[in-house]
């Protein structure tokens, strides 16, 4: 064989897959599958009613302007969501619990008081989104459409007797009609994709009102819940008695199900905001709510779209209101040890919204309630698990590096920082 075809010499290598043998391609595919479904759950957090309400606001108001704050918020997201999934793998306990390891009782019991308060104000936003979208598909009055909302996530989330697996599976396919339902908005919509792309890319602030939404979209993304609960999904996965060499591999497939989730959460809302634009902007339109958004669609772009947004808008409460109820469950047992039955915990981390609904009160008032309610709860999750993470007693050999803990607070910084501006600028009234 002439020289230049010796494959040990030549210059140009073959791609890793080519090089696998078919089988051992096979094994390494299954072992990812294996490892595929927390982040899914937790994605749900980040296309939950809050963002459906938010990005629509931002796209109608600024166009593609803003798109580039979705994928900033989703860097965060993955990168916080990671820490959180290594906590979990390195110590074989979730956050709260860590928490309750490390520091005092008292400490322990202001978090999860906290915490509860988040988990209750998260459970109210996804009600609502639920409650809405069965409203708005099939005409159900709020009042019986928030009870069958209650009923229908606690069957979800009852199913989790079954194993963890089958509410993966159960709100995987609610992401799924999520992507399906915002891909069908967007080949409806046409948008300027090369407007898109570049505002993507290169942000840009129009003027003050597109900084206050800009903040409004950032720091109602990250959510204290699923920090704290992505640390026990993980725990599924875990191998008692496991090595550092397996704790490894594990942190990487999870990292492989965090990318692909949240890469996906960052699609559906970077097409919520497109499709805002694409709509709602270009026919000079102004959209401050959810429900103007469900009537306007249908005029401009047929009944079909309309549709396809209430199916969304439902698939996302839903599955967003499973999610809150399981991470209620977590920090009510993990912080302070109390062992409530299962379902009356449940049913404590639901009854807010079911009042709030109840009342009559108007629901994008509550909302904005909520987020202010998380706003406050969301350094209580970040920094205790950075601190938790940065201790290589607890951690062993997934301590964060030095690059990892300025990375780490860099985010927590502008992510407090930024959750400040949205308190003042609810406080006084202003978005």
């Amino acid at each position: 064989m002439s020289e230049g075809f010796n494959l040990s010499r030549t210059s140009l290598p073959l791609p890793l897959p080519l090089l696998l043998p078919k089988d051992t391609r096979k094994v390494k595919a299954k072992s990812v599958l294996n490892f595929l479904g927390p982040a899914f759950i937790v994605s749900v957090a980040y296309i939950d009613p809050g963002n459906f309400a938010t990005n629509i606001s931002g796209g109608s108001v600024f166009n593609y302007s803003l798109v580039w704050v979705i994928l900033w918020s989703n860097l965060m997201a993955m990168f916080l969501q990671s820490m959180s999934a290594k906590l979990g793998i390195a110590t074989g306990h979730n956050l709260p619990e860590m928490c309750s390891k490390i520091f005092s009782r008292k400490t322990n019991w202001f978090f999860w008081i906290e915490a509860e308060f988040a988990a209750m104000a998260t459970d109210l936003a996804e009600f609502l989104g639920g409650t809405l979208g069965l409203y708005l598909l099939f005409r159900i009055p709020m009042i019986y459409a928030g009870l069958l909302t209650g009923i229908l996530t606690f069957l979800i989330v009852y199913m989790e007797k079954y194993g963890q697996r089958v509410v993966e599976w159960i709100i995987g396919t609610l992401v799924v009609v999520i992507t399906i339902g915002y891909t069908i908005e967007l080949f409806l919509a046409k948008p300027d994709w090369a407007q898109a792309g570049i505002h993507t890319l290169i942000p840009s602030l129009p003027n003050g009102k597109a900084v206050f939404i800009a903040v409004g979209m950032l720091g109602a993304t990250v959510m204290p819940h699923v920090i704290y609960l992505h640390s026990q999904l993980v725990q599924a996965r875990n191998k008692k008695d496991c090595n550092d060499e397996q704790k490894r591999k594990h942190l990487r497939m999870a990292r492989i199900d965090i990318a692909i989730a949240m890469n996906i959460a960052f699609i559906v809302n970077a097409a919520m905001v497109i499709v805002a634009a694409a709509v709602f902007f270009r026919n000079g339109m102004v959209v401050d709510t959810i429900e103007q958004a469900h009537k306007s669609l249908e005029p401009l772009l047929g009944t079909l779209s309309s549709g396809v947004f209430g199916i969304a808008l439902l698939a996302s409460g839903l599955s967003s209101s499973a999610v809150g109820t399981m991470a209620g469950q977590t920090i009510m047992k993990g912080f302070v040890g109390l062992t409530i039955p299962i379902n009356i915990r449940r049913l404590i981390t639901m009854t807010p919204a079911l009042i709030i609904i109840a009342l009559g009160i108007n629901p994008m008032n509550a909302l904005i309630i909520s987020q202010v309610v998380l706003s406050f709860a969301l350094p209580f999750a970040i920094v205790p698990m950075l601190l938790i993470t940065s201790r290589k007693d607890l951690m062993g050999s997934l301590v964060n590096k030095p690059l990892t803990k300025i990375v780490g607070w860099i985010i927590t910084c502008l992510i407090v920082g930024l959750n400040a501006v949205l308190l003042y600028l609810t406080f006084t009234c202003k978005i």
